[in-house]
Order: C-alpha cells, then sequence, then structure tokens
C-alpha cells in the first residue's frame, strides 16, 4: 500500500507537470486540463473499485494552503518603485473597480432570486467578482510584456482584495453593521499584527544562516495564518506585507537597527525563495484542480440552471471588463486580448465552499461555478488564437513629445566656413 501510493503520488506529479509545459507551450489554461483528467479520473477508478473517499475533505485544506501561497506569490510580484507607481495605480484602480461592479451585480441578483440577506449576498458574489492569479499569470504568456506585466499585478490585487473582503465579511454577525464593524475594526488590528509579524518573519529570513533557511519561514507563515484565522482576524494581510517586505527589504533596513542585515547575497536568497514558493504553488495548484474535479457530481453540471447562472455571470463579469478597460482609455488593449484574461480559479472554488458551508445554498450553483471556471479559461484560448500575433498593449505611459520643427532660416542659411589654419611660428619649426 505504501509503495503504490508512493508510486501514484509521483506518477500524478509528473503528469501534471506533463500537462502544465504542454499547455503553457500550447497556450492552453492547464486548469481546463486538469479539471477535466479529474471529472474523468472518477468514472474510471469507481470501475476499478477505486473511491477516493477523503477527497472531499482534502479539497478545502489543499485550497487554504493554496491560497496563502497564491497571494504571497502575487505579492512577491509586486514591486513598489518609483518607476512602477503609475501601472500600480492603473491595475489598482481596474481591479477595484472589477471586483465592484461585480459584487454589486452578483449580491443584487443573489438577494432577490435567492432571497438572501445583504452580508450573505455579498459573500456569496465574492467569489465570482475575483480574477485568479493562479490561472491568469500562466495563461498570459502569449502577451507582450507589458500586457503580461499589467495581467500580473492586476490579478494579483484582485487576489488580494476580494480574499481579505470575504473573510472580513464571513467573521462578522451577519448584519449590515456588524460586517462594517469587523471590516473596518478589525482590519485595524489585522493590519497592526500583520505588519509586526511579516517584519518579525522578514528579519528571521534576513538573520537564519545555513542551508535551511524557507521551510522554518513558510512554517511560521503557515502558523501565523492559523492563529489569525482562530482570532477571527485577516492573516492574510499578513502574507501580503511579507511579500511586499521581501521584495523591498529597505522599507525596514532604512532604520538603523536593521541597517546592515541585509546582505550581497540576499538578492540570489530572494530568487530562491521565489522558487521554492512556485514550485510549491505548482503541486497545490494540481492537486487542488484533479481533486476538485474529481470531486464534482456530473449532476450539477448538466443542470439548466447551472447554465444559466454560469452564462449570466460571465456576461457580467467580461461586460464590465470591456467597459471599464475603454473608461481607463488603455487604447487597443480595451478592445483586445487583455479584456477577455479575466479567469476564476482556485480562489473562486474556495471562497465559494466557504460561503456555502457558512449558510444553505441551491446544489446547481455547485456546477455553476466549476462551468465559470472552464468557460473564462476557455476565452483565454479563444482569444489567443482570434488575435493571433495582433496583440495590443496597454497605453499606461504619455508617447513622448515631438521633436520642435527645425527653424527653416537655419536650413537655407549655408553652412559656417571653417576657421582658417592657424599658422606655425617660425621659432616653434625651430626647436623641432
Amino acid at each position: 500500500m505504501t509503495d503504490s501510493t508512493i508510486l501514484s503520488a509521483s506518477l500524478f506529479l509528473l503528469i501534471v507537470f506533463g500537462v502544465e509545459r504542454a499547455c503553457r507551450r500550447w497556450g492552453v489554461p492547464s486548469v481546463l486540463v486538469l479539471v477535466v483528467i479529474g471529472l474523468a479520473s472518477r468514472p474510471v477508478l469507481d470501475s476499478l473499485g477505486v473511491q477516493l473517499n477523503w477527497a472531499g475533505r482534502m479539497v478545502p485544506i489543499i485550497g487554504t494552503i493554496g491560497l496563502v501561497l497564491i497571494v504571497l506569490e502575487g505579492a512577491l510580484d509586486i514591486e513598489l518603485r518609483r518607476e512602477r507607481f503609475r501601472l500600480i495605480g492603473a491595475t489598482l484602480f481596474l481591479a477595484t473597480a472589477g471586483f465592484v461592479v461585480c459584487v454589486l451585480a452578483f449580491a443584487t441578483a443573489a438577494h432577490f432570486l435567492l432571497d438572501l440577506g445583504p452580508v450573505q449576498s455579498v459573500l456569496l458574489a465574492t467569489p465570482f467578482a475575483v480574477i485568479s492569479s493562479a490561472v491568469a499569470i500562466p495563461s498570459s504568456a502569449f502577451l507582450p510584456a507589458k500586457g503580461r506585466e499589467f495581467v500580473v499585478y492586476e490579478t494579483s490585487m484582485s487576489d488580494i482584495i476580494g480574499v481579505l473582503v470575504f473573510f472580513s465579511l464571513l467573521g462578522s454577525d451577519g448584519s449590515v453593521k456588524g460586517a462594517l464593524v469587523t471590516l473596518l475594526g478589525g482590519s485595524v488590528l489585522s493590519l497592526a499584527l500583520s505588519l509586526l509579524c511579516a517584519v518579525a518573519l522578514l528579519l528571521v529570513l534576513l538573520r537564519v544562516d545555513g542551508h535551511i533557511r524557507f521551510v522554518p519561514l513558510l512554517a511560521g507563515l503557515f502558523a501565523l495564518y492559523a492563529m489569525g484565522k482562530l482570532l477571527h482576524l485577516s492573516p492574510l494581510i499578513m502574507v501580503l506585507f511579507l511579500g511586499l517586505l521581501l521584495n523591498k527589504p529597505s522599507l525596514v533596513t532604512r532604520f538603523r537597527p536593521f541597517r546592515n542585515w541585509a546582505g550581497d547575497d540576499y538578492p540570489d536568497t530572494l530568487s530562491e525563495f521565489k522558487t521554492v514558493v512556485v514550485e510549491l504553488t505548482f503541486v497545490v495548484r494540481g492537486f487542488f484542480f484533479v481533486l476538485l474535479g474529481y470531486w464534482t457530481d456530473l449532476s450539477d453540471l448538466v443542470s439548466p440552471w447551472a447554465w444559466l447562472v454560469a452564462a449570466m455571470a460571465l456576461v457580467v463579469i467580461f461586460g464590465s471588463r470591456f467597459a471599464l478597460l475603454r473608461l481607463m482609455q488603455l487604447g487597443p488593449a480595451a478592445s483586445g486580448p487583455l479584456g477577455w484574461i479575466a479567469p476564476r480559479g482556485l480562489i473562486t472554488v474556495l471562497l465559494f465552499i466557504h460561503a456555502r458551508d457558512a449558510f444553505a445554498l441551491p446544489t446547481f450553483l455547485n456546477g455553476a461555478v466549476i462551468l465559470v471556471v472552464l468557460a473564462s479559461s476557455a476565452l483565454i484560448l479563444v482569444a489567443r488564437f482570434a488575435y493571433g500575433n495582433n496583440l495590443p498593449v496597454p497605453e499606461l505611459e504619455a508617447p513622448p513629445p515631438p521633436l520642435p520643427a527645425p527653424d527653416e532660416e537655419l536650413l537655407a542659411a549655408p553652412p559656417p566656413e571653417p576657421p582658417p589654419p592657424e599658422s606655425v611660428p617660425d621659432s616653434a619649426s625651430g626647436e623641432r
């Protein structure tokens, strides 16, 4: 049993690695293939008499680990530099505005159609309003450099905003007043404690020597995250702060007690840590989406209500996205492939699971979530083949001013004659 389990897990990781490589090469979102593999594996395993009864318990656990890693990976991609402020401002506005518009639309529909309260409606709407950076960033590889950078910043901020809002509301008493108190009051306490914990973890990384550095850091991060959840705080703020501080340690080392703590080898250390986070995220994401496909009941996917809800959600998601891109005057990118890169993924499913555990929801929504995840990822593939090499990028920088026109009189005037050569005195020639 032990050997077969090790063999199965090893083969699974190799298959996921092959799927990721092939999808990256062909421009196919890997989430599509992984979920389909999970869906197809269930009837095959059932015919062999193999049942993974633990899948239902493992999906939320793996999803939570993946959530922390995704927020950390997204924060590590955000560079707090002066030349990035314009990009950060544009992507923050788009991520926030897109999130708010989708939440308002979905929450209104949930309130009137499902007879949910205001806070419950917002909780249900939030998973559908968050763009998944875990799907969007790998799927944007076909874009030019500026387009990929735009996607990295926007989707990372969308993840962070959606997760923080969702868990702040989930920890409230269910009333609008309680939600606001939790969101504002709890956020202040979470901000203070998260900043202290993030600084402490950064200093630990700066001072720890030896080969074993990243495992204790990640263990401390997950332990503090779990403690924050038990105290009904928002520990993902700590994950965000840690990622930002790791990417720019000068925010801490500028103070005298820590001025010499970041050595010359810190860039190499940060690069190694990013590699560890990326590879762990790959493993968690692979297990999550395959288990999610296995865990999904096929009867939920064939429900007409699930298809109707998914279609309405996709219309709101992409309709509002194209409208906001045009409002921001990003040039041809407003109608280009950038408008189609708004996939839902791991965070959408995980937040929906938390919402479903908090209050009763119709079963057809289970299928609607999977359909939205698959369809929004498939639209990226359609955009890739539809636009081909004609890939506009967002115009975040104003074009340089034109050069001043040359003076016509200067053009008409003949060039000045060169000065006559100076005569060499005889004394100088004699000395030679």
